[in-house]
């Protein structure tokens, strides 16, 4: 079996906001100088999943793919450093502003190139822009089933068995291979790499492909051919206003409260 799982590359969620800056001229948000970049979490427990499915059947092949800079390959080596068996690097200066469409494009590319994938696995969305289209845009390009939102994904006899999130609850769905599974962070904690497997990580091959090598055009990838149109980015104004109720005692406060909030229609 051969699983692919598509991770991104993205600035750590639990660094503070006020260490990000807006640009509003360029319609851009930029982390500070020193904020860690790290495999996003949702594509964490992607790769656990994987690993998981491996565990179950040992002959199972896992390839990590990444689109982004040359520093991306930082996220490949994780992925290989938990455990999965290569990495492929998307790296082209032609991938720059890739929107939710065109990332999903050049991933499918990739995947078609790698060749007999029959599970495709990744985050439920990318923490940074929290966009979740990605994995359902693989799928669609691939003509392939999409199953979202898994906490639990098994695989026996060519059908995928996954347990998915619902707002009330949870569902299992089950179809045949190949399929693309976006996976939640009801998965569970994903396993830390042991230093075996670091060792071993290092010697693991990653091969970097450019849009050539994919057969896609410069016009169809990156922002030349992304869909999305950002119309706007700013930093909202907060404004917020104190007033005092006045009055002799409690009571009188609490009447002049009730008064304001009736002549402003809020009760």
């Amino acid at each position: 079996m051969r699983i692919v799982v598509c991770v991104k590359q993205v600035p750590n969620p639990e660094i503070a906001a006020s260490q990000y800056r807006v640009d509003e001229q360029a319609r851009t948000v930029a982390p500070m100088a020193g904020v860690p970049l790290v495999m996003s979490p949702f594509d964490e427990q992607a790769v656990e999943a994987a690993l998981r499915v491996r565990d179950a059947h040992p002959a199972a092949k896992i390839t990590v793919v990444s689109l982004g800079p040359e520093r991306a390959r930082n996220v490949i080596k994780h992925g290989l450093a938990m455990g999965a068996d290569e990495g492929v690097l998307l790296a082209d200066t032609a991938f720059a502003g890739s929107d939710g469409y065109t990332t999903a494009l050049t991933l499918t590319a990739a995947i078609k190139k790698i060749g007999n994938v029959e599970l495709v696995l990744t985050g439920r969305q990318a923490a940074d822009w929290d966009s979740g289209v990605v994995g359902a845009g693989i799928g669609e390009l691939l003509g392939v089933p999409v199953i979202s939102f898994a906490q639990e994904v098994r695989v026996e006899n060519g059908v995928v068995h996954v347990e998915r999130v619902l707002d009330d609850g949870t569902e299992i769905v089950e179809v045949p291979l190949p399929a693309v599974v976006t996976v939640s962070n009801e998965l569970g904690t994903p396993r830390t790499p042991s230093l075996r497997e670091t060792m071993r990580a290092a010697r693991k091959p990653v091969a970097v492909w450019s849009a050539s090598d994919l057969g896609l055009a410069a016009d169809t990838v990156g922002a030349a051919g992304a869909r999305r149109v950002l119309e706007r980015m700013f930093i909202p104004v907060k404004k917020i206003r104190c007033e005092l109720i006045a009055g002799n005692s409690p009571e009188e406060q609490a009447a002049g409260l009730a008064q304001r909030l009736l002549d402003a229609r809020l009760i």
